[in-house]
């Protein structure tokens, strides 16, 4: 700390480094985007590097780091308004540029490894693609109260230092976010019956749908699906509900074309990166990346993120065929 305050950046480096990715992780949740959280850890390492001598020693510095990134976020909230997600838009919703969510690299997720096994539940759930879509319909205050007191685990006091209020407000604010999330995150049911499924049950599942793609049969495809499942393709507007209209989209569009597939992992649950068929390059390119989000021993939502980059995601930007 003495060093950094008097000008050593390898120093600041050795200071900050271990929490810059937890602190990417916390921006993605308020933001719901992997370049504005990249934008608001910048913005806080900055801000951090000419304010170092106001942190009272090295113990203070994380929560120190923590307040200027959800200030930061809350400006950046302020100024570009909530990600979204097709699937929250209603049918028939006004043709107007909207700000995506995004999904978030599993390799960034690496910091968890650390935790105890209950910490490390809570922030890999906490990434997860249906937290961070609801979290997203919350006013930003709420959202940041929410986020510093349930998954971080900053008592209300401390959180209403950070967030420049009072005890009271945070305390309020945490409630009114806890019902609202009610209503728009998975039921306690599904989430159990997932946890049932068990790990080698998910990525059963998951190769099912994998092969089910790979040899063109809608019906097999459409059997791991919940009788309401959804399917959306960001940035495109349209979605799909049931089985009736998501087999009418697949005949009519996707499964025109071979396919191939690749299980990953992104926002800390299983997804698979798609690859299509190009025939003037004689390779299968990218498709996009689906997240899948499983209820049960069926798959409830599936949102294929077109302009995903794979690279980022650990997936390679070509296969042979």
């Amino acid at each position: 700390m003495a060093a950094a305050r008097a000008g050593d950046g390898a120093a600041f480096g050795r200071l900050v480094g271990p929490l810059q990715d937890e602190l990417r992780a916390h921006c993605y949740r308020m933001l719901g985007s992997v370049h504005d959280a990249e934008d608001a850890v910048q913005d806080t390492l900055d801000r951090a590097w000419r304010a170092l001598d106001r942190v009272d020693g090295e113990a203070a510095l994380r929560p120190w780091l923590y307040r200027i990134a959800t200030n930061r976020a809350l400006t950046l909230i302020e100024r570009r308004g909530r990600r979204e997600l097709p699937a929250d838009l209603s049918p028939g919703a006004p043709l107007v540029e909207r700000a995506w969510l995004e999904p978030y690299p599993q390799r960034t997720l690496a910091w968890t490894a650390e935790l105890s096994p209950e910490a490390r539940a809570v922030a890999r759930e906490s990434v997860e693609l249906a937290f961070v879509a609801a979290v997203q319909h919350l006013p930003g205050r709420q959202r940041a109260a929410l986020l510093l007191c349930d998954v971080l685990g900053y008592p209300a006091r401390e959180a209403a230092e950070m967030l420049e209020t009072t005890v009271a407000a945070v305390n309020s604010g945490v409630q009114r976010a806890r019902r609202t999330l009610a209503g728009l995150r998975p039921a306690t049911s599904q989430r159990r019956a997932l946890a049932e499924l068990g790990e080698t049950g998910q990525r059963r599942l998951v190769r099912r749908y994998v092969a089910a793609w790979e040899a063109g049969d809608v019906d097999a495809i459409v059997a791991t699906l919940t009788h309401d499942a959804r399917y959306s393709m960001p940035p495109l507007t349209q979605w799909y509900a049931g089985h009736d209209a998501i087999r009418g989209f697949l005949v009519d569009g996707p499964l025109r074309q071979r396919w191939r597939m690749v299980p990953v992992l992104a926002n800390g649950q299983l997804a698979v990166g798609t690859y299509r068929w190009d025939t003037a390059r004689g390779v299968f390119v990218p498709g996009g990346l689906d997240l899948l989000l499983l209820c049960g021993a069926e798959i409830a939502e599936v949102v294929s993120f077109l302009d995903a980059p794979f690279p980022t995601h650990g997936l390679p930007a070509t296969l042979a065929p």
